[in-house]
């Protein structure tokens, strides 16, 4: 499942393509993603201009000259891609089409967008943009990793009665929005956590020593376009390259690259998960 990083480069990548322009035509070659698509999708669409494109959680927000917000949920192996567009990277001719292609976007910049999911895990849906906090989507989310509300204070509060493993708490999007499994492993690596620490026994040092790591683990994944194992791609079809950085996460086996440590990454399974961890490093 693609996390914060991946979702905000691509929504990143997006953005030269399609802020500012309009969306000429819409072709939708199937009536359901994980669920039905919006009714009169491609009408509600045609002849609207992008006026933003943000990130909530792991959800792309297009909002629209319409009033309406587009929300995109990439799923398991939803991939968004540009080609066409003489802005930015954007110069590659038009692929042919593929018949994973389920939604189609034709800007009037000559982008063409395709969102291309194989298992149709993704998802799709329209909203009022004065209240799209308020859809289902969003309505529970916590607040996002990299902005200010997210702090010590904050993460103190909510932890201090959960007894569940940090592990865990981390990974409940109502605690913290779009936070996943890779990166929850390599920021409490950073932090000498155990991914078994019952959350209600880390101290407030502890705490908040775990907040700068989330955020800097975080900012250096956007920087390296994310991480590619299996399906994601950059909105110009480049891989991510954070994989190559991993401290734990799918290092079974191998040593920890602490100086000193000698140790090698465990893996365990937590709530049908994978943890990665240093048994010496992470306590």
């Amino acid at each position: 499942m693609p996390e914060l990083p991946e979702v905000e480069t691509v929504r990143t990548g997006l953005t030269p393509a399609m802020v500012g322009f309009k969306i000429t035509k819409v072709d939708v070659n199937r009536p359901d993603l994980r669920w039905p698509l919006p009714k009169n999708m491609a009408a509600r669409l045609a002849g609207t201009t992008v006026l933003n494109l943000r990130r909530r959680s792991k959800y792309i927000l297009a909002d629209l000259s319409s009033e309406e917000t587009l929300l995109i949920h990439l799923g398991m192996s939803g991939r968004i891609q540009v080609s066409g567009s003489d802005l930015g990277q954007f110069h590659r001719a038009h692929p042919p089409r593929d018949k994973h292609d389920h939604v189609v976007f034709y800007m009037d910049n000559e982008a063409r967008v395709a969102f291309n999911d194989p298992r149709r895990f993704g998802a799709m849906d329209l909203a009022q943009t004065r209240s799209v906090e308020d859809h289902k989507f969003l309505i529970n989310l916590g607040p996002e990793p990299l902005g200010n509300t997210f702090n010590e204070a904050y993460l103190a509060d909510r932890l201090k009665a959960r007894k569940l493993p940090i592990k865990s708490a981390l990974l409940d999007q109502k605690l913290v929005a779009g936070l996943g499994n890779i990166y929850v492993c390599e920021a409490l690596y950073r932090a000498g956590i155990s991914p078994t620490r019952r959350s209600d026994r880390i101290s407030r040092p502890r705490i908040a020593g775990l907040v700068p790591h989330i955020k800097d683990v975080l900012s250096e994944a956007i920087q390296a376009g994310g991480s590619s194992l299996r399906d994601h791609r950059q909105a110009d079809g480049e891989l991510g390259y954070f994989q190559h950085s991993f401290a734990v996460y799918d290092q079974e086996g191998s040593l920890c690259t602490t100086k000193g440590c000698h140790s090698a990454i465990q893996r365990i399974v937590q709530s049908g998960r994978s943890s990665f961890y240093c048994p010496t490093c992470q306590k």
